[in-house]
């Protein structure tokens, strides 16, 4: 599984006997992590890759790459999470319209 794919993947919490829920009040683990740190998160990986693909792309103008192969997989995968990060995107930007629209 890529890395772009694993990362939206949903995430499990671990399991809770009934002892500890009922003593523990408390958020769970996971919960400190905010959409907006997600999404920045994610800004910054694909940032990363795009840059990696740039490095990648000056090698092989320069003929000093070895794999070709994975050059081209790794510029298709940072293909693909720009534009699921796009989509992504679109669609909050399409649902925060539709909110907006909503007569109250």
């Amino acid at each position: 599984m890529s890395e772009a794919i694993a990362a939206i993947a949903p995430v499990m919490p671990a399991p809770v006997n009934a002892t500890e829920a009922v003593s523990s009040a408390a958020a769970p683990a996971h919960a400190e992590q905010g959409f907006g740190t997600w999404v920045t998160q994610g800004l910054e990986r694909i940032n990363g890759e795009l840059r990696t693909n740039e490095t990648d792309l000056r090698s092989l103008a320069a003929g000093d790459v070895d794999n070709l192969h994975q050059v081209m997989i790794r510029l298709e995968e940072s293909r693909l999470s720009f534009m699921l990060m796009m989509q992504v995107r679109n669609r909050l930007l399409e649902s925060y319209q539709e909110v907006m629209r909503t007569p109250i």
